[in-house]
């Protein structure tokens, strides 16, 4: 009975052990990911390299650090400096989410046709992220971008203060689930959907959201 006891408890280790590797096997091919936590400080990430920083270090935390990851968010013009699209910054795709399942071939199939939904549009770990009718419903994805993946023009702040802002401001949200408070394109848009209340980790569940990004990886 005790050699018995041993040989499944080996059984199951044996079989942990194989779905462990599965899983991290299929989260190595990943290329795209909501991410599972948002900053402590709301919108505010340093700017766009806290916010790819943010994305790899998700990343490497399931065995996908060898890519180079970028959050998918636009910058508005500021005096000199040149605003950003976040079309520009994610590579070339396709992308697939930590179960393999494509997303999206080209950034033209990402802003047309693409394949994101709630349940594919997954955190790093696999896990669905809550959307609306969910408790909390945390589908707000900042992104501070127009539908079509470009930037806003200089003026109201659609960005938090090109993502440097905790308290006044707002950025522009999509929703990963494609659900809204109606039926217009806007509302059902997964990258542009309406602007936050403000940027701080208070302000953002006031819509829906938790301070989540979309990362993309680059290469």
């Amino acid at each position: 009975m005790k050699n018995r006891t041993i040989g499944i408890a080996a059984l199951a280790a044996v079989a942990a052990f194989a779905f462990t590797a599965a899983a991290q096997a299929q989260q190595s091919g990943m290329s795209f990911f909501v991410t599972s936590v948002g900053s402590p400080k709301g919108a505010d990430f340093g700017g766009l390299a806290g916010a790819d920083k943010h994305c790899q270090a998700l990343a490497a935390a399931v065995g996908a650090g060898n890519k180079t990851w970028r959050a998918y968010l636009s910058t508005q013009a500021s005096g000199a400096t040149a605003a950003v699209n976040a079309r520009d910054r994610i590579g070339k795709g396709p992308w697939q989410n930590a179960k393999g399942v494509v997303i999206a071939k080209d950034v033209a199939e990402l802003h047309g046709t693409n394949n994101l939904t709630k349940q594919t549009a997954i955190t790093e770990k696999g896990a669905v992220v809550n959307g609306r009718g969910d408790t909390p419903n945390q589908h707000d994805i900042l992104t501070g971008t127009q539908p079509d993946g470009t930037a806003f023009a200089a003026g109201e702040d659609r960005t938090c203060g090109n993502w440097t802002k905790s308290g006044d401001g707002a950025a522009i949200v999509g929703h990963h689930d494609r659900t809204g408070l109606d039926t217009s394109p806007p509302a059902l848009s997964w990258n542009s959907s309406h602007p936050t209340r403000g940027c701080s980790a208070e302000d953002l569940p006031k819509t829906g959201g938790a301070g989540l990004l979309y990362c993309f990886a680059a290469d």
